[in-house]
């Protein structure tokens, strides 16, 4: 057998539609617990519809005459602003989606560069992080970091489709990869746009062909001899001086706006120290130590007043759940920093704002004081109850503290996980 033919023999559309491939595929789908699209299936009713239709959609998919639906246009806030546009396609083409991801992803896996970290097998952003923190220990404290504006919304259909038929020659499945690359844009109000760039971040098989798309830059940057990571679009080039990372942030944006025909936003891409700097939500100084950056510290406290927000409706429960979900989910991102005085300085804050909330909800002067006697409070201490102090002055004052010490949120798991943790006092 020669090299090549088991590729051809993968990049098949009769490999997608491999019953082993599609069951993977399926439940893959359903274990992310996505949206319904614009057809408004969830995950069940598609199923149905599947078990009645498969074998036409099948035949369609086989002869390339399948179309697939238009993916749902859904806007996301931006942690600094403005916000990110996702595109939904319906539960069924993702399930073909994830079924090409599956099949196409080995063929370029094991020459994907060691620098590139994002959407791939065994490889996260702590793996990325650890890697620059080796450059930076080794005295490249200079770093370049480029930024790709909109760069999901960018990318060269042309260029992605020349990448993408170097191994797959299979034009039934190119069509396919092309007709969802080309699928419109379905607003709210059911208005539709005709995409002729970008490959939507939402569907199972953009992460794979973003890579695809930045394959070369990782080659390029690893011909020059260039100490760097890659995560998604998220570029960190890593220098010895002021004066090469100059040299290479220019150098790097004219071959990312030549070769890629991708715009580099010039006003958030630069070079400076490290320290001045951030990697995925983290900071790393001239020594290499990890730390918080100070955007992810302000994003933590803005999720934090959210989730603390005493109009909610929901019990006691339902806000201690929501919690955990956010802050252990947090915590076991950012728990890989070696400093951490930006979360512990965090700490009472965060039970304060804990406090204040359930201070709210006890209502009135009754509620409150039948609360605290509960809780353990005991005499004049009561007379808080009818305080003319703000909500966020009583959070502070001894009585709460008394009632919701820290042992007590914690027994009903309103939890802080670095104070379990140890790691930070």
């Amino acid at each position: 057998m020669k090299p090549n033919e088991d590729h051809t023999e993968a990049g098949t559309i009769e490999a997608v539609l491999s019953k082993e491939n599609l069951r993977a595929a399926w439940m893959a789908v359903k274990a992310n617990h996505g949206a319904p699209g614009v057809d408004g299936r969830e995950i069940d009713e598609t199923a149905e519809h599947l078990r009645t239709h498969w074998e036409t959609i099948k035949a369609k998919l086989l002869r390339g005459e399948y179309q697939p639906g238009a993916v749902r246009e859904v806007d996301i806030p931006k942690a600094n602003g403005g916000t990110r546009r996702l595109g939904i396609p319906n539960v069924q083409d993702r399930l073909i989606q994830q079924a090409i991801h599956q099949t196409l992803s080995p063929l370029w896996e094991a020459e994907f560069s060691d620098h590139s970290y994002g959407f791939r097998a065994q490889r996260s952003a702590h793996d990325a992080v650890r890697a620059a923190q080796g450059y930076i220990q080794a005295g490249k404290t200079w770093v370049v970091d480029i930024d790709l504006k909109s760069y999901f919304d960018e990318v060269n259909h042309d260029i992605l489709m020349r990448h993408v038929g170097q191994k797959v020659r299979d034009k039934r499945l190119l069509h396919l990869i092309g007709d969802y690359l080309r699928a419109p844009m379905q607003a709210a109000d059911r208005s539709q746009t005709k995409r002729t760039k970008g490959t939507p971040q939402g569907g199972p098989l953009s992460p794979l062909l973003a890579n695809i798309y930045l394959d070369p830059l990782d080659k390029e940057l690893e011909k020059r001899g260039l100490s760097f990571v890659r995560y998604a679009d998220d570029i960190a080039i890593f220098a010895a001086s002021e004066r090469s990372a100059a040299r290479i942030r220019d150098s790097v944006i004219d071959w990312i706006e030549r070769n890629l025909k991708v715009p580099v936003n010039r006003e958030k891409s630069g070079s400076g120290p490290t320290d001045q700097s951030a990697l995925l939500g983290f900071r790393l100084d001239a020594g290499g130590h990890i730390s918080v950056s100070p955007k992810s510290a302000m994003k933590l406290k803005a999720k934090v007043r959210i989730l603390w927000n005493a109009r909610q409706s929901l019990t006691s429960v339902q806000l201690r759940d929501q919690w955990q979900q956010f802050i252990r989910g947090w915590w076991n991102y950012f728990r890989i920093a070696d400093s951490g005085y930006e979360v512990q300085n965090l700490t009472g804050w965060i039970r304060r704002h804990i406090r204040k909330c359930f201070w709210i909800r006890w209502k009135t002067p009754r509620g409150r004081i039948n609360t605290l006697r509960r809780l353990g409070v005991r005499g004049r201490a009561l007379g808080i109850a009818y305080t003319g102090l703000g909500p966020w002055a009583v959070a502070r004052q001894w009585a709460m503290h008394q009632a919701l010490k820290t042992a007590t949120l914690n027994h009903y798991g309103f939890i802080i996980p670095w104070d379990f943790a140890g790691a930070h006092g």
